[in-house]
């Protein structure tokens, strides 16, 4: 005959369901029973709201104004930037137009050493070298200008510090005092910076110059610095 074995997992046949359930069931109304966070002595107290309203806006004004100083450090750099790349764009020449404007002046000083006598007598080969070294002048002078690089306006103009370079005085008393009356070497300007000043002879003896209100003061840049 086969035996049949009790099973150790099974519940006794004389075990009491009740008594079973006994502690889950004060599990559940312990649970149940547990006094809430505001009936407990030891819970933090909640938040005020007015004050939870407060620090909150003063952490958004905070943030937005440290968004306002990113966006408007930002724009300064971008504006600084665009005019570091436009001043290069337009500086860039500097030393090489420096350089042109000697080759200028010796084309000009050229042009004076030949006695104007020698020009009418028929020599034709003087007169197309002549000719020549003008064209070659006037061509340099319209590539100077193309970029950016022109003269200083000096015959005439009062005199300027920023602009000329008083080289020595010519009494005049038909003209008021300090007016350039002989210029000795153009000066040249890239874009607003002055980049060789003229050379300049001035009147004296004349009458006061009439009073005129200040200019923005040229920046003068030294070629090749």
């Amino acid at each position: 005959m086969m035996m049949i074995e009790d099973d150790p997992k099974s519940p006794a046949p004389d075990a009491d369901p009740a008594a079973q359930s006994a502690p889950d069931a004060r599990s559940a109304g312990e649970a149940k029973g547990a006094s809430p966070w505001w009936e407990n002595p030891d819970a933090p107290p909640p938040p005020d709201p007015a004050a939870e309203i407060e620090r909150l806006e003063a952490e958004k004004a905070d943030l937005t104004e440290r968004l306002i100083r990113l966006a408007a450090d930002t724009d300064n750099l971008r504006k600084r930037t665009e005019r570091e790349l436009t001043d290069a764009r337009k500086y860039a020449v500097t030393k090489f137009a420096g350089d042109m404007l000697v080759v200028g002046d010796n084309l000009r000083r050229a042009l004076k050493a030949v006695p104007a006598e020698r020009l009418e007598s028929g020599d034709d080969v003087l007169k197309a070298l002549s000719e020549g070294v003008q064209v070659t002048e006037r061509e340099m002078e319209r590539l100077l200008e193309r970029n950016g690089i022109t003269r200083i306006a000096a015959t005439g103009e009062r005199f300027d510090p920023h602009r000329h370079q008083a080289m020595f005085e010519i009494p005049d008393p038909a003209k008021p005092a300090g007016t350039v009356v002989e210029v000795v070497q153009e000066g040249y300007q890239i874009g607003d910076r002055v980049l060789r000043a003229a050379l300049v002879g001035i009147s004296k003896g004349g009458p006061a110059p009439e009073a005129k209100p200040a200019a923005a003061t040229a920046e003068t840049i030294t070629p090749g610095a």
